[in-house]
């Protein structure tokens, strides 16, 4: 039977969004301007890609989306945060995301920056809590039973787990090499450094963080971080082969700013159909590391063929 991914992506992304709307604080609430900014770029839009990971991580080693929910709202925070502050005017300086002005632009630089901040910050705060009990509002998604996900051994894995991939030995450290390299000749190694660390880094560890939090066995967290990491670049890959073929209407934001900003990117270095080749062959790799976990699985291996497939 075909896996109907639309109603997949489509329920978790409902789930997730209901979540955010009670772990965010409210608009009106004092001092209102921070917080009107943090839920203006949360609720911009978006796949809720990462966070469908996390469950999907999840549900592929035998848990549920509620025993996770809070870190997969976590996950979108430290994501969001991260693309307030590379609008900004001393990163990439774009006017547009998720097909709306960027954070900077409606509320100034100063509070753009204090907004990731604070998404950052609330993050870690639900992930160390996981089934905290949520804000006023009520808790959308049920509150898990005791058990492996708020087995504090376990939770400790994950802070550090997704403290690594936002932190220099991933996100950052690859956006660093990123601005660095800007308008110079790199070699092929230094690329994958960047779009491994900038990007695959958080998407492996959403997977993982996932599996974790249910205690996947061995073998199963194995098949899940290969997975992961495959799919982290892949998506990276065709973010770069979209900037080039893309635009404003199917982006949400402008078409060639990797062009014009003089980036490194795998279409600008290896050309766009070895490009598309190497982007298959991530995906095709990461479908055949789920193998052992069957139907669980599944919609991860769904999910790999919407990356490759995705216009947007």
């Amino acid at each position: 039977m075909t896996f109907d991914l639309a109603s997949y992506l489509a329920e978790r992304r409902r789930l997730v969004d209901e979540a955010l709307g009670c772990f965010l604080p409210r608009a009106d609430a004092h001092p209102a301007t921070i917080h009107e900014a943090m839920r203006y770029s949360v609720f911009a839009g978006g796949k809720r890609l990462r966070p469908i990971l996390v469950i999907a991580g999840a549900e592929a080693a035998g848990g549920m989306a509620r025993d996770v929910l809070p870190t997969a709202c976590a996950v979108e925070l430290i994501h969001t945060y991260s693309l307030i502050h590379d609008d900004l005017p001393a990163m990439d300086d774009d006017d547009y995301r998720r097909g709306r002005p960027t954070s900077h632009k409606v509320f100034g630089e100063a509070i753009a920056i204090l907004a990731g901040d604070a998404l950052l910050t609330l993050a870690f705060g639900l992930i160390g809590e996981n089934f905290a009990a949520p804000p006023a509002g009520g808790d959308p998604a049920g509150r898990a039973e005791a058990g492996a996900a708020r087995d504090p051994r376990r939770l400790r894995e994950v802070l550090a787990e997704l403290a690594d991939a936002a932190g220099t030995a991933g996100m950052i450290g690859g956006q660093v090499v990123d601005v660095l390299s800007e308008g110079k000749a790199v070699n092929g190694q230094t690329l994958e450094y960047i779009h491994t660390h900038k990007t695959a880094a958080l998407i492996r560890a959403s997977l993982r963080a996932g599996a974790l939090l249910v205690g996947a066995p061995g073998g199963a967290l194995e098949a899940i971080s290969v997975a992961g990491s495959r799919l982290g670049l892949a998506f990276q890959i065709v973010d770069d082969i979209l900037d080039v073929e893309g635009s404003l209407e199917e982006l949400g934001k402008r078409a060639g700013s990797d062009r014009r900003k003089r980036k490194v990117t795998y279409p600008g270095h290896f050309g766009l159909e070895a490009s598309r080749m190497r982007a298959k062959a991530l995906v095709e790799e990461a479908k055949a590391a789920l193998e052992p976990l069957r139907a669980a699985a599944k919609p991860i291996g769904a999910i790999a063929d919407f990356i490759l497939e995705r216009r947007s």
